[in-house]
């Protein structure tokens, strides 16, 4: 069984904390969502790979439309 360690963890809510860069409260909780599924998920290898790569997903849209309506590009 994987051990959680503070790393772990980092990486699975990793998806999260890139969705908080972003405004919109929807991408927070998919991704919030997304991270919680992987960490469960994760006493399987290779089973939280897709929730995880999901939350990144979104995560990414997410900061990068912030990040288009901060600079007006």
């Amino acid at each position: 069984m994987l051990e959680l360690t503070t790393s772990w963890l980092l990486l699975f809510f990793l998806p999260f904390l890139l969705s908080l860069v972003g405004k919109a409260p929807m991408p927070w909780l998919l991704c919030f969502v997304a991270s919680w599924l992987a960490m469960l998920l994760s006493v399987q290898p290779g089973a939280a790979v897709l929730p995880w790569g999901v939350g990144m997903v979104i995560a990414v849209i997410s900061a990068r439309e912030r990040i288009r309506t901060v600079f007006g590009r």
